[in-house]
């Protein structure tokens, strides 16, 4: 797999190695109720895994599909993208912060910014959407700020805590992100 480098003002994306699994491991597993998950879908319940299972997961996963956020050397989250549908190249992003000290900073905004440059870059789709609910507002925020659109709002499909959310989907075409964005992100991606 070619090397890929992403920087921003405040985090840097690159792909996640084997030598990274240890920590991604202990920052998704390792802690009974993390507080990430209590944002990050948390009507699923956090399947535990072993680290061997994990890591089997890891090896299994086509090569592009996951990089790390790194503030200096650490690891403070994780990117991804998946296909909804990829003969019709639908595809969606998400994102997890693992670390509650870089929530509300701008670090998840940037990195999903870089992120999203990165998959207009790289794939000919024409879209890039997110899926998220309502109770997760920052979510909801930093897709905004990234000139995503509401595209659907599912209401009180999700319970959690005895509450009703919403659940949304979020997203924006290529020329949405091309006027909005330019060139300029994209002369912060180095893959070598």
């Amino acid at each position: 797999m070619e090397k890929m480098i992403i920087r921003g003002d405040k985090v840097t994306l690159s792909w996640v190695e084997e030598k990274d699994y240890e920590t991604i491991y202990h920052l998704r597993y390792g802690e009974k109720n993390p507080e990430w998950k209590k944002w990050d879908a948390p009507y699923y319940p956090l399947e535990n895994k072993t680290f061997t299972q994990y890591t089997h997961e890891m090896r299994g996963k086509p090569s592009g599909m996951e990089a790390k956020i790194t503030v200096g050397q650490e690891i403070i989250g994780t990117v991804i993208y998946y296909w909804e549908h990829q003969p019709s190249n639908w595809l969606e992003a998400g994102i997890v912060v693992y670390k509650p000290g870089y929530w509300g900073g701008g670090y998840g905004s940037e990195a999903l910014s870089l992120w999203i440059s990165h998959l207009f870059s790289g794939m000919d789709i024409p879209r890039v959407g997110i899926t998220t609910w309502s109770g997760n507002e920052r979510m909801m925020k930093s897709a905004a700020k990234q000139g995503m659109k509401l595209e659907g709002r599912l209401r009180k499909c999700r319970l959690y805590n005895g509450t009703y959310y919403d659940s949304i989907r979020m997203g924006i075409l290529r020329e949405e992100w091309e006027a909005l964005k330019g060139k300029n992100e994209q002369s912060r991606i180095s893959i070598h």
